[in-house]
């Protein structure tokens, strides 16, 4: 069910209780800023979520109200991990989802970096 990206942070959201350490995940990177971990229900042969640290609802959220820090911290860490996973060559897809028309189902900003295989058309009609 996809939700809407205005409404207040949800504390109780599953990327939440990851981060508090509440339900466990395979974690493949974690810094001050960010943490990146493998999607339980996989889209594609690598498919890697990466989180903000900070209560971000959508990347709206994120761009109006964390620090200068927080956004370099996290954009690095998209970048650090699409390197370490070996995703740059031959290339990858990095996606999040915003809103109700975006598809976001989880109310916590995170992008998706999905590769290892071609993947296909970005949308399909």
């Amino acid at each position: 069910m996809a939700i809407d990206a205005t409404q207040p942070y949800d504390e109780d959201n599953i990327f939440a209780k990851i981060l508090r350490g509440e339900i466990p995940n395979k974690t493949v990177y974690e810094d001050e800023h960010a943490l990146a971990f493998h999607d339980i229900d996989p889209k594609a042969p690598i498919h890697i979520l990466v989180i903000p640290k900070g209560a971000y609802v959508s990347w709206d959220d994120f761009s109006a109200r964390a620090s200068e820090a927080e956004i370099a911290g996290f954009v690095r860490a998209v970048g650090h991990v699409a390197r370490e996973q070996g995703l740059v060559e031959p290339g990858y897809r990095a996606l999040a989802n915003v809103g109700g028309h975006g598809g976001q189902e989880v109310p916590h900003l995170h992008v998706h970096l999905f590769g290892g295989a071609p993947l296909g058309p970005m949308l399909a009609r």
